[in-house]
């Protein structure tokens, strides 16, 4: 594969969830210093070599099976520190852009590291439809840029340390999935996880992006969902009870900020009554 950068036809997909902006390979990257950032996102798979990334104060190695994200205004310098440096990227936007890469547990520009050392599929598809010419080469991009940013959930592999707290957590996911019928104080959360609730609130939001109660609202809503369907019979109070909810109303209401609905409307809309 020989170098080269495409400029993406965003007149065309602009109104797309996701779009390309740009897309490249080089066999050697060169210096790059943007002091007030890019104005897109953007994505580099490293492929062969070594590069030095920095972010701030923080400066970061990247060689094989690493990949990095650099959001849209974020100052950043990056530069080779091996003789060779090969990676592939692609620059986009679009309005579900930050929600997709927030799927993938990407929240700011930084480096991750990769299953596999193997350029990915999405990326190398991309710069395949260029080479060799596909009809609809930028609707073909959307749809892989897509698959990509699906695919990084699974393809990135999660820090040490945030699998340990994952772990620290997990009785306290069970014990909620447990207990979702009553009422689930913080202490109680905190005692089994032999944390103070303080920290649990951290642990929480840094492992799962929520704080308890919305996590513990999120998980109520999905199981009133799944009782409207095995206890057709059962009136929207008692489906609140069983899901935690000793206030119907209140219920109702969280039940709409969640799926932007009614419980009633959900379940006209599913065909199991009024």
């Amino acid at each position: 594969m020989k170098s080269r950068i495409i400029f993406g036809k965003t007149e065309e997909t602009s109104r797309l969830p996701v779009f390309m902006t740009t897309l490249g390979y080089w066999e050697h990257q060169d210096e790059t210093h943007r002091p007030a950032g890019f104005p897109d996102y953007q994505v580099h798979q490293v492929i062969q070599g070594q590069g030095s990334l920095i972010l701030g104060e923080e400066e970061f190695l990247v060689g094989p099976g690493e990949v990095f994200f650099l959001f849209p205004g974020i100052p950043h310098k990056y530069m080779p520190v091996s003789d060779r440096w090969e990676l592939a990227w692609v620059s986009f936007q679009g309005r579900e852009a930050s929600q997709l890469l927030a799927y993938a547990r990407v929240n700011g520009s930084g480096v991750g590291r990769l299953r596999t050392s193997t350029l990915l599929d999405p990326l190398y598809r991309m710069l395949e439809a260029e080479e060799t010419g596909i009809e609809d080469f930028e609707t073909e991009c959307s749809k892989q840029l897509y698959n990509l940013l699906l695919d990084l959930k699974k393809e990135l592999i999660e820090p040490a340390a945030k699998n340990d707290e994952l772990e620290r957590m997990r009785p306290v996911l069970t014990y909620i999935a447990q207990n979702l019928s009553r009422p689930l104080p913080l202490g109680e959360l905190a005692e089994i996880a032999g944390v103070s609730p303080q920290y649990l609130c951290r642990l929480f939001q840094k492992t799962l992006k929520l704080r308890p109660l919305a996590y513990i609202n999120q998980e109520r809503v999905n199981l009133s969902k799944k009782l409207m369907f095995t206890e057709r019979g059962k009136k929207i109070y008692e489906i609140a009870q069983r899901a935690g909810y000793e206030n119907s109303s209140y219920f109702c209401a969280v039940f709409k900020r969640y799926t932007g609905m009614s419980p009633e409307e959900f379940k006209r809309m599913h065909g199991l009554g009024s």
